[in-house]
């Protein structure tokens, strides 16, 4: 009886710790990580980034990478509709705003749910900027009429309603699901 005990007890702790091993697959029934990505071009078709959506826990991540872009701050949201019409990009709608907030971070009714912070361009054109949107959900994001990556001629003022005081727009790009 003491023998079977033990058997028990030693094969009982071999399944505890195998469960605490890393696993290098994915676990089976696991949520599926939601990724869309935006390529930006300006009025003349040229690239100059991309723009990556990630679900998270508290929200979007969105990570903007630029190049060949004019140096200085720019404005950068995500705009309600997925189109990037030429010349000036007005297809895309306004800033993403389910929630009918106002513009701006510093605003004391705002922000949008597509308000990010500034996009600063280093003098090579180059760019990055990360920043997780917490009201935003990739259901939203990849709604019936998508949504698009605006980059905007100026600086955001982050609170003037309803876009900063940014400017003209200078570079779209649609999310698209990867």
């Amino acid at each position: 009886m003491q023998t079977r005990s033990m058997t028990i007890a030693i094969a009982g702790s071999a399944l505890a710790l195998s469960a605490c091993a890393p696993m290098d697959e994915p676990m089976v029934g696991a949520p599926a990580e939601r990724v869309a990505t935006a390529e930006l071009r300006t009025a003349t078709n040229a690239n100059v980034g991309t723009a990556t959506a990630t679900a998270m826990a508290d929200g979007i991540q969105i990570v903007v990478e630029g190049m060949g872009m004019p140096p200085g701050p720019h404005g950068a949201h995500v705009h309600t509709t997925g189109r990037c019409d030429a010349p000036g990009f007005e297809s895309a709608g306004g800033h993403w705003n389910p929630t009918t907030m106002q513009h701006g971070a510093q605003n004391p009714a705002g922000p949008h749910a597509g308000d990010m912070p500034n996009l600063d361009v280093a003098s090579d054109g180059a760019a990055t900027l990360t920043f997780t949107l917490p009201s935003g959900t990739m259901e939203g994001l990849l709604d019936g009429d998508g949504s698009a990556m605006m980059v905007h001629a100026g600086p955001d003022d982050m609170k003037t309603d309803p876009s900063g005081n940014s400017g003209s727009r200078i570079a779209c790009g649609v999310f698209r699901e990867t």
